[in-house]
């Protein structure tokens, strides 16, 4: 009995969302529309034969756990939805949000549950089981999880929070031992796949979309005491008394998603799915569905199916959604005002700043740090020039810290050498291609003189910037296929291997490399769509 409760015991429980803020009066788990409530009670359902797959041993740090504690048959029953921790009380979360532009009325933790929150290190963590049964926001769906979106959204989390990209994170993954229904390509053809739970963990799962749905009810007494609840738990700077804390409180939601925005496009990440209810209200990434980094660059792709017709989530167009999303957020926020002066003043604020920020992430990502006014327009004709021909987006920017600033790209005919790995189709550098990266190389060169730094310090600072290793999809899809078969060899490379982005890691080169042909057109390693 010891060992059992041992987790209990470490754990400090320190809930405050099921305690604090209004609940479903409603106890039974029938699908309906919850109103007046922030959530709703839950019991995880029971998993059949739960293995535990991996844990995080860094996330088991951060809670209060040991990686001794996480092979306890405690730990998977709990972490699987077999056994309560004591003292707690489960809950899905209610919200709802705009999806693909549409108001979609009530979602909700559909295939979430939360086990309750801690405290440790002086930080809030919320736990939350994905995959571990149906809620009543389930709609038409069972709340279970499959293996392959499981090990994805498992190995992203964490690759994201390395990447220095504010995120979620994961503390483990099993499987339930259970079969799960689903229809990958949504084209009539269903298959039973393996069950699986991912335990998810951040301060807080609150979106926008759990602001929307009171606001969108008219409700005005719940959607006060839900933000003064936020302020209170997670932005403490705000002083409850102030009068203007609301509008403080939208100002710095801008700014952590403009933040999350820029490092997205840093990377090369495309979230797929950015409607309002996938949109953490602490700017972190959230909902890993339909990701995807580049592979080429190009502006406009999405890995998302069901986004392939109008595009609307694209890479290049990230920062329009955000902006868009965060009007939306405005609109519900603007019962609680007397006026919406100043909340129009902090959107028509965003753009202006994100285009700075986005300008002095790209500078830095080429190894431009000094401030000169004309460096838009370099990076302008950049952008412009790697969709000329198929050029990887990771291999170009990591390996364009090679380039040496005093290379004449007009005598040495060499000067593409340091990127010539990242054109898929070498032989399409020809003619006019190779004359705009001339042209661009030449004023890129002249640019590098007016950096005071040597060759190997902007090379040292553009490795710190500018990722070696990322969760490419056929990557997460290797794993996905062994581990289907048992073998989690490759999930293990890989979570390790992501823990060091911008390390060399020369044992491990075979993943910095272009995604293989094979790759282009397989399930899972091109486009992907929202099943799980």
């Amino acid at each position: 009995m010891e060992k059992y409760n041992n987790i209990n015991k470490k754990l400090k429980i320190r809930d405050s969302f099921n305690k604090e803020l209004p609940a479903d009066t409603i106890t039974g788990n029938t699908r309906r529309q919850v109103t007046s409530a922030c959530f709703s009670y839950v019991t995880p359902k029971k998993t059949a034969n739960p293995i535990l797959i991996h844990a995080s041993k860094e996330m088991l740090s951060a809670i209060g756990l040991t990686e001794e504690d996480s092979k306890q048959k405690h730990f998977l029953d709990v972490f699987t939805g077999n056994t309560l921790l004591e003292n707690t009380n489960p809950y899905a979360m209610c919200y709802g949000g705009h999806q693909f532009g549409h108001w979609a009325g009530q979602l909700g933790d559909g295939r979430a549950i939360n086990l309750t929150e801690i405290e440790h290190n002086n930080k809030h963590w919320a736990l939350q089981l994905k995959g571990a049964g149906e809620t009543p926001y389930s709609r038409t769906a069972d709340g279970l999880a499959v293996l392959r979106s499981s090990i994805r959204e498992y190995l992203c989390s964490e690759a994201m929070f390395y990447l220095g990209v504010p995120t979620t994170r994961a503390l483990s993954i099993a499987l339930t031992g259970d079969k799960v229904l689903r229809d990958v390509l949504y084209d009539g053809n269903p298959a039973d796949e393996k069950g699986a739970v991912v335990c998810r963990v951040a301060p807080s799962f609150l979106r926008f979309g759990s602001y929307e749905i009171f606001a969108s009810r008219k409700d005005e007494t719940n959607l006060r005491i839900l933000v003064n609840y936020t302020i209170k738990h997670h932005f403490p700077k705000i002083e409850e008394t102030d009068e203007n804390k609301y509008l403080k409180f939208f100002k710095e939601v801008t700014k952590s998603t403009l933040a999350m925005l820029i490092h997205w496009q840093r990377v090369g990440f495309v979230h797929g799915v950015m409607n309002t209810d996938n949109m953490s209200i602490l700017g972190l990434t959230i909902d890993y569905g339909p990701y995807g980094w580049l592979e080429g660059y190009e502006e406009g792709w999405t890995p998302n199916t069901t986004d392939k017709q109008y595009k609307r989530y694209h890479f290049g167009n990230q920062s329009n959604i955000g902006l868009w999303n965060l009007y939306q957020l405005a609109n519900a926020l603007a019962m609680l005002l007397d006026n919406t002066e100043g909340l129009e003043s902090i959107l028509n604020d965003f753009r202006d700043d994100y285009h700075q920020e986005y300008l002095k992430m790209m500078k830095s990502k080429i190894g431009l740090f000094t401030k000169i006014k004309k460096d838009s327009n370099l990076l302008h004709n950049l952008e412009e020039i790697l969709q000329l021909t198929e050029t990887d987006m990771t291999l170009f920017f990591r390996n364009l810290s090679n380039f040496k600033k005093e290379t004449n790209p007009l005598e040495d005919t060499s000067f593409l050498d340091p990127i010539m790995d990242s054109f898929y189709k070498p032989s399409e550098v020809t003619s006019s291609i190779l004359e705009r990266w001339k042209q661009w190389f030449v004023l890129y060169s002249s640019r590098l003189q007016k950096e005071a730094l040597s060759n190997s310090q902007r090379k040292e600072k553009m490795d710190a910037i500018n990722p070696k290793y990322v969760l490419r999809n056929y990557m997460a899809q290797l794993a996905i296929d062994m581990a289907d078969k048992g073998d989690y060899s490759v999930l293990n490379e890989l979570f390790n291997l992501l823990k060091k982005p911008y390390n060399e890691q020369n044992e491990s080169e075979k993943w910095f490399a272009k995604r293989p042909e094979w790759a282009r057109h397989k399930v899972g390693c091109s486009m992907l769509s929202c099943s799980s």
